[in-house]
């Protein structure tokens, strides 16, 4: 694969993009994976991230640092990394918020944009033979059976901080499984959430350790997966997606809970439930037709963002 060549200006765009997927990632139940895909980076991010491996030593001792930087398409992970950092630090604390105040209204909004997906991902499929559809099926179950999982309690060690990363790295970089979900089922949510909060650079560095470490392996797997068998892949990926729906539904009935050490309320057993049945329950608006204006917003920002992937050189 040959990677875009962009000028200067043009690394904005790909920063902008890695600032939607550090925001995506911060919610449990979405994929920034996801973003990439229906951005039009997806196939050359995991391309360059598996150029980070054993040939790029060696390129980096017989010719330089320079052909290094082009051999990875350092400028293009540079500029995404970098968008996908500053979103953690900031938006993402936004996007956390409004999960706690208005969690209605923003899984209604991601509902429509991972279905939307969805549709971004299986129509660049163009025929669905029998393998094609079971590979598809199959992806939708694993992914709705990681969804129904309860999430565990362990307790926090810099072997597990960093065996955290580099499983949830591989979760974050595959559309339709949320690498967030993944550290809630760990245990590791909280705490690495209090991490970035606190600015535990320590614990910071080991989980950021685990994931390079995730993410130079499992590309090389995605990388060839893509090459040898791209149909396929597309089909396992927008079944993961559609099996992730599950998690994203806007009205839950919360079934088990914990209390966390500042006397908050978390949910860790939940079913889906109608939005009549939701105002039964809880007493409260369920907000219907606000959500299905969110899910219609999410939908039309899929394809806002597909406009965007046609022209990576642009932006």
């Amino acid at each position: 694969m040959k990677t875009s060549s962009r000028t200067k200006s043009s690394y904005v765009g790909v920063a902008a993009r890695g600032i939607l997927m550090g925001a995506a990632d911060a919610v449990p139940g979405v994929s920034g994976g996801t973003i990439a895909f229906m951005t039009g980076i997806y196939e050359e991010l995991i391309f360059s991230l598996k150029q980070c491996g054993v040939s790029a030593v060696k390129i980096l001792f017989q010719e330089g640092i320079k052909s290094t930087w082009q051999h990875i398409n350092g400028g293009f992970l540079l500029a995404l990394f970098s968008g996908i950092i500053i979103s953690i630090l900031t938006l993402s604390r936004v996007v956390l918020y409004l999960l706690n105040t208005h969690p209605i209204l923003l899984w209604s909004f991601f509902f429509g944009l991972i279905l939307a997906a969805v549709w971004s991902v299986i129509r660049h499929i163009d025929k669905w033979e029998v393998g094609v559809i079971a590979t598809f099926i199959m992806g939708s179950v694993a992914a709705y059976f990681i969804t129904t999982i309860s999430p565990t309690t362990i307790e926090t060690s810099p072997l597990i901080v960093f065996l955290s990363g580099m499983i949830a790295i591989c979760a974050m970089i595959l559309p339709g499984i949320s690498g967030s979900f993944i550290l809630l089922l760990l245990g590791m949510y909280a705490p690495m959430l209090t991490a970035v909060k606190d600015l535990q650079l320590v614990t910071l560095c080991i989980f950021a350790g685990g994931c390079v470490a995730g993410l130079l392996s499992f590309s090389h797997v995605l990388s060839w997966m893509f090459k040898h068998y791209k149909v396929m892949t597309l089909a396992l990926l927008g079944g993961f997606m559609l099996g992730s729906l599950n998690k994203v539904w806007p009205w839950k009935q919360t079934i088990e809970s914990v209390i966390d050490r500042h006397g908050k309320e978390i949910p860790l057993v939940q079913n889906n439930v109608l939005p009549q049945a939701f105002e039964s329950l809880y007493s409260q608006p369920a907000y219907m037709w606000y959500a299905i204006m969110l899910m219609i917003v999410g939908m039309a920002m899929v394809i806002v963002l597909e406009k965007i992937g046609q022209k990576p050189a642009d932006l």
